[in-house]
């Protein structure tokens, strides 16, 4: 099916304005262009993108309160100063299994402040010598990246976005 006409069904006779999570996951992207999403999706918060047969996010609209974007198992190498500039509040990105090969790609995101988790599992970049280390110095604001924190820890899911509840000792007590 593609993304235009699964657009239309996600919809169900809602308009663009009222929806908040848009998962238009296997459908397929012609020319591997992102289709049918625009400025009137205002109050989309997540948006799912895994496996369309994306190259480019250049025609992602500018999306003010999008916080949590899941581009995986696409075929994206750059271009990713699109998202700096017109989804200013993302917190949450996936990026896991798409074509990027150097840390150097990565850097637009450092201008999206918000950024907590990134996921590039899968990609090639995961492969260069001091991965982990390059991403978490070249995007300081980073808490998690593929999962873990810089310490190793692994992101709790207990609600779905990776913050843990830090003021708390072992005993349960406020510290």
């Amino acid at each position: 099916m593609d993304m235009k006409k699964r657009l239309s069904l996600e919809l169900r006779h809602r308009s663009p304005s009222e929806v908040k999570e848009l998962v238009l996951d296997n459908c397929r992207s012609s020319e591997g262009k992102i289709e049918g999403i625009t400025e009137e999706f205002a109050n989309l918060e997540r948006l799912s993108l895994i496996n369309v047969g994306l190259t480019s996010v250049a025609e992602l609209p500018k999306l003010q309160k999008l916080k949590k974007l899941e581009l995986s198992d696409n075929r994206i190498s750059g271009g990713l100063e699109v998202l700096a500039e017109r989804l200013v509040n993302l917190t949450h990105l996936n990026l896991s299994g798409n074509k990027f090969k150097d840390i150097s790609t990565l850097e637009p995101l450092k201008k999206l402040p918000q950024l907590k988790s990134l996921d590039l599992f899968n990609c090639e970049v995961t492969n260069l010598a001091d991965y982990k280390e390059s991403i978490f110095k070249l995007l300081p604001q980073l808490t998690y990246l593929d999962g873990y924190d810089i310490d190793d820890c692994e992101a709790s899911d207990s609600e779905g976005d990776g913050v843990e509840d830090e003021d708390e000792d072992d005993d349960g007590e406020s510290i």
